[in-house]
């Protein structure tokens, strides 16, 4: 690929950045390969020759792109402000048209049907357990074969369940609804036109999927009921459908989203006590990238797990584990890499299980063979239902 093109980014959102270095320490890709390119700064600066210079793209254009885990913790340390996702969104957006036949647009397609995807799910735990799927190397958690169907318990509010953690992982939908039922509330779940909040979609550049998986979402959690997610990328997704739809409707549809945390941090006191333990076990709170650098929303997951269990914190300020929703499957070594350095934190902290309330990084520390839960799975185990 060799051709000129506008990328479509904000002109003043372009010129933000000032290129102070400070995101550098917060850089993932960075700080692996401690390269310029790798880093916002150098990646803002590349889209500048793009879109300002009329330079072509080239293959290390689409390297340093491909490449970014898109954790966007370079916002929060930026004292200018600079709107670093939305510009990878834009230049994906771009990239996206031009890549026609990638197999990710058909395969994000797939997220948006329920039946669909939880059809190759089970063929896919079939092959698992045929041995005829490299799981390991591919990064796989072990698929259920069956999965007991969630039912609501009334409409104070809705759990958003979402497409591959339904599919996948909806055992932790299971916890998450019994925790908040034991705060006192009923919980309504969404039909199958919510099956995807676009997450991965929009990461992948492809606009108009993303856009019309939102759409979707919104008319099925209808109403003014708060809307928990128990999963961070899709919480972040929901929580900026006003930005990108732009419309009043999406503005007030993100205003009711809240992470299962949040809500239940708001609550505590309707939250049951622990039931007896045999041992007090230590947990590492791992801050899943969306749910601290978006959604600025990562120490309620603390405060609620601190009722029941000994709670830590890791020294690497949030650095990402390298997950990045399809990032680990897209750039193996990059992931591994990054990885280590989580990995690395989670052994100074001592602690006997590590907490990420987001499923993609679960599954990337579990691949490394770290004992990793959902926080609310922990919760649901130690708290005393019964009270």
């Amino acid at each position: 690929m060799n051709t000129k093109a506008f990328l479509g980014i904000n002109p003043e959102e372009l010129a933000s950045c000032v290129a102070c270095g400070l995101c550098l320490p917060h850089c993932p890709t960075f700080r692996v390969t401690g390269e310029e390119w790798a880093s916002p700064r150098g990646r803002i600066s590349a889209m500048r020759q793009i879109q300002d210079h009329g330079a072509a793209i080239d293959s290390a254009f689409l390297s340093s792109m491909d490449t970014c885990v898109q954790c966007r913790g370079c916002e929060p340390a930026c004292p200018s402000g600079v709107p670093f996702g939305s510009m990878m969104e834009a230049t994906q957006a771009e990239l996206a048209r031009r890549r026609r036949g990638d197999w990710q647009r058909w395969g994000f397609r797939v997220l948006g049907h329920r039946w669909l995807l939880n059809l190759l799910s089970r063929m896919l735990a079939v092959a698992q357990r045929l041995r005829l799927v490299p799981s390991k190397r591919l990064g796989l958690p072990k698929i259920p074969l069956a999965q007991k169907r969630l039912r609501a318990s009334g409409d104070d509010l809705w759990l958003f369940t979402g497409c591959v953690m339904d599919a996948w992982q909806r055992s932790t939908h299971a916890a998450v609804k019994r925790v908040v039922e034991a705060a006192g509330a009923r919980v309504a779940l969404p039909g199958a036109g919510a099956a995807c909040c676009g997450a991965l979609s929009l990461h992948a550049g492809l606009e108009g999927h993303a856009r019309a998986l939102a759409s979707r979402t919104m008319k099925t959690l209808e109403g003014s009921a708060p809307i928990l997610v128990d999963s961070a990328g899709c919480g972040a997704a929901l929580k900026e459908y006003g930005k990108h739809l732009g419309t009043p409707e999406a503005k007030a549809f993100s205003e009711r989203v809240l992470d299962v945390h949040e809500w239940l941090a708001a609550h505590a006191d309707r939250l049951p006590p622990a039931g007896e333990q045999d041992q007090d076990v230590t947990i590492a709170v791992h801050d899943p990238c969306h749910l601290r650098h978006v959604q600025r929303a990562h120490q309620p997951v603390a405060e609620v797990l601190a009722r029941y269990a000994t709670v830590v914190a890791l020294d690497d300020d949030g650095l990402c584990c390298g997950a990045g929703g399809a990032y680990a499957a897209m750039q193996p070594d990059l992931a591994a890499s990054i990885r280590e350095r989580k990995l690395e934190a989670i052994e100074r902290s001592g602690a006997d299980i590590v907490a990420s309330a987001n499923p993609g990084c679960t599954i990337h520390l579990a691949n490394a063979g770290v004992a990793v839960r959902h926080p609310l799975e922990i919760v649901d185990e130690v708290m005393d239902h019964d009270r």
